[in-house]
């Protein structure tokens, strides 16, 4: 085998699979993520509404 027959031998590229729970875990953790951050929103304006009336 040449150099040049060797250098032309094409190796496939492995590709990196997304496992469903995977996804799943990151779907879950936003979330529980927006779920807090709406939380602590709604508090502090309940709490400054109350604190002006």
């Amino acid at each position: 085998m040449t150099r040049k027959a060797a250098t032309e031998i094409i190796v496939p590229t492995q590709r990196h699979r997304t496992s469903m729970l995977r996804v799943a875990c990151l779907g879950t953790i936003g979330v529980v993520m927006v779920a807090w951050i709406s939380g602590l929103v709604w508090g502090t304006i309940a709490f400054f509404s109350w604190l002006v009336s």
